[in-house]
């Protein structure tokens, strides 16, 4: 299957059920318009309605950024209440992604700043390859992150951490947003899509529903009115009633790797 956006790339890799989607803007470095965001609003609202996709991999095209930022632009010319509209609706794009019960893995290619970095952080997990940059320069432009970034980076970093980098703009390489928890593996850029691949198709192997369920839960903990215990509780019940735990007790006892099909 293959569809057609303006300033993407999308592939689905019908054997693995893997989809790669590829923001493709490389003479702007990938940078989001509201034009590419729409896309990738749309592309993954294709991805999640789907059932031949089963898990994601977003990143950026060529091999200097993942998304370098906003088309400045595009922002410059906003009106104070188109720019809150503009704001409004690249938070919900970026929920979408968050709120998948199909893993999305963020393969992050280069440079990740502003809007490219609060992207990232909308996936699952991050991989970064060992040339990535990250960080949330708004400030530098008399602005605050607008897609989501000043409430994702202190869930991933931590309260003081995250305020530093949001005032001071600093970027931070591949081996520090490690050790900071902002990404979950760095890679060889040549490695990076393979990596990619491969922990997707080991999250692909277990429960599907068990899989998307543990998204909902690990979500509900940082959903406003959402109590994350009792989604667990209500997961857990749900998870008893379905064939793939069935399947996967009985082959447990058999000894025997398990067939899960989704239901």
């Amino acid at each position: 299957m293959s569809a057609s956006f303006e300033n993407l790339l999308y592939d689905l890799d019908a054997a693995s059920g893997i989809l790669t989607i590829t923001i493709n803007r490389p003479t702007k470095l990938n940078a989001l318009n509201a034009a590419t965001i729409a896309d990738i609003d749309a592309a993954v609202q294709q991805a999640l309605a789907e059932p031949q996709v089963r898990g994601i991999i977003l990143t950026g095209s060529g091999e200097k950024a993942f998304v370098a930022g906003a088309d400045i632009a595009e922002l410059a010319a906003l009106t104070p209440e188109r720019a809150g509209r503009a704001s409004l609706a690249g938070q919900e794009a970026f929920a979408r992604i968050e709120a998948s019960t199909k893993p999305v893995v963020a393969a992050v290619n280069g440079f990740a700043l502003g809007g490219g970095c609060e992207l990232a952080m909308a996936c699952h997990m991050r991989v970064a390859s060992d040339n990535a940059r990250f960080g949330q320069p708004e400030v530098n432009l008399g602005l605050p992150p607008g897609y989501g970034g000043t409430q994702r980076l202190p869930q991933l970093i931590g309260k003081g951490k995250a305020i530093e980098l949001l005032l001071t703009a600093d970027m931070v390489k591949a081996d520090e947003a490690l050790r900071l928890g902002l990404v979950n593996h760095v890679v060889p850029q040549a490695e990076l899509l393979p990596f990619c691949t491969q922990l997707l198709n080991k999250i692909l192997g277990k429960a599907p529903l068990a899989v998307g369920l543990v998204l909902d839960c690990v979500n509900a903990h940082y959903t406003k009115g959402a109590d994350g215990y009792e989604t667990e509780a209500r997961a857990f019940e749900r998870a008893f009633e379905s064939e793939d735990f069935k399947e996967g007790t009985t082959a447990f006892v058999e000894k025997r790797p398990a067939v899960f099909t989704g239901k």
